[in-house]
Parts: C-alpha cells; structure tokens; sequence
C-alpha cells in the first residue's frame, strides 16, 4: 500500500514535546518513522523548526531517509497564499499559515495535519481556503488535526 503523504506544520512536531499534544504528534511520527505516511515539509516549516530548541531539531533530523519530502515554495504556492489573503481567509500577518495550506495544495498532499485551530483546522478557514482553491483550479484540501489522522498497522480493517 502506497503510504498516505501528509503535510504537516511546525506545530506537530513541536506537538511530540507538549504533554497535552504529544500523544498523537508521536504517533505520526511513529507512522512516518515505519514508511506507512510521508511527511511533507515546505521550507517555512524549516525555517521555523531551525528556531526551535534543539529536541525538535534532533527529532526531525532522525526520522530516516524517505520519511520527509520537503516542498520547495514555488511562484505557485506563494501565488495561492496571497490568494487566500486577498480572500481574507486569513490576514497578512499570519502568510506562513497561508503559506503551509497553499504548499500542502499544490503538492498534492493527501491532508494538512496541524495543531493551529486558530489558523488552519478551523471549519470557517477549511471553507475559505478549500473555496479559495477550487475557484484556482484546485482540488479540495483535507485539513485535520494529528488526533485524526490514524496510520496504525492495526488500523487496516
């Protein structure tokens, strides 16, 4: 079975370290670390993990070769988040959000995962985004949250 490729923000991995989100961070990347999900990851999502404290760092260095696919911010994803800005989907001030959604949909990804319920895994900013997309010839996005993503090898009944 081909594995479920998953764009996931910043805040997945900083996730493994917080008690209240660890949980279900770990497990996707547990799921990535056994070849069962690809992570996808734009520079942004680089760029701000290079800021993190070292034990996110060293998490994302020793996921192995395969586990994540990073998407390169083409003319086209930054085209489709100034999109979404024009569209007020969400303001300026927060472009690297718009920016994770928007590379997540030109890469294809089969969802975004992410812990930002103010900015992404939020019903009125899936209809933005997703409306956002389909009137720019794009599919609709999955958006979700790593409490509902599932991976597990025992999960295929």
């Amino acid at each position: 079975m081909k594995p479920m490729r998953l764009y996931i923000d910043t805040s997945v991995i900083g996730g493994c370290f917080d008690d209240e989100f660890a949980e279900y961070s770990l497990r996707l990347i547990d799921a990535a670390r056994a070849g069962r999900i690809v992570l996808l990851m734009s520079a942004v999502v680089i760029r701000e993990l290079a800021e993190a404290p070292m034990g996110v760092r060293a998490l994302l260095k020793s996921l192995p070769a395969g586990a994540v696919e990073e998407t390169p911010l083409t003319s086209e994803i930054l085209a489709l988040r100034d999109a979404y800005i024009a569209a007020k989907v969400i303001g300026s001030r927060w472009s690297d959000d718009a920016a994770h959604v928007a590379a997540a949909t030109v890469a294809r990804a089969d969802a975004i995962v992410s812990w930002n319920f103010q900015h992404i895994v939020r019903l009125d900013r899936m209809k933005g985004y997703n409306r956002v997309n389909l009137l720019n010839g794009y599919g609709v996005l999955t958006i979700v949250s790593p409490l509902e993503v599932r991976a597990d090898a025992a999960d295929k009944d």
